[in-house]
């Protein structure tokens, strides 16, 4: 445990670098940068499809109303979406460590699971399934969002 004289000497040294102009050097600073797929621009929502900090690729939530109400379609279109995010920012779906799957119906578990084996057929990344009442818009049956490396 770090004593208070410890910890108060910690904060004046940082004070005083911090006055004396002597901050990190931008080089120590994390780039952040916004991953869009090939062909495609900036939606009406204010998000960003993919974004990239540093090495971590953080990939919004996905989804495949259009592919009909049926959660295997929709499963691959949303696992579509992710892989484009995630190429575009030099990577492959090898590199997601973790998933979090939403979806609206219970009974599409095991389907979902079904395409899900297919697209990860072995090391699948973590993942978390949660079913929830709705999503944003009530087409939508799943929704994806990942976390990789580059």
């Amino acid at each position: 445990m770090v004593n208070i004289r410890t910890r108060a000497a910690v904060l004046m040294c940082l004070a005083g670098s911090l006055l004396a102009g002597c901050a990190a050097p931008e080089s120590h600073l994390t780039k952040r940068e916004v991953v869009l797929p090939s062909g495609t621009t900036p939606g009406a929502s204010p998000y960003s499809p993919g974004l990239r900090v540093g090495n971590t690729i953080y990939i919004s939530g996905q989804i495949a109303g259009e592919a009909g109400p049926d959660i295997r379609p929709q499963t691959e279109l949303a696992l579509k979406k992710v892989q484009a995010i995630i190429e575009a920012a030099g990577a492959t779906m090898a590199s997601i460590d973790k998933c979090t799957v939403f979806l609206t119906r219970q009974t599409d578990f095991a389907g979902m699971n079904d395409v899900w084996r297919n697209a990860f057929p072995s090391n699948p990344p973590a993942r978390s399934t949660v079913i929830v009442a709705a999503l944003a818009r009530p087409e939508f049956v799943i929704e994806l969002d990942c976390i990789a490396h580059a």
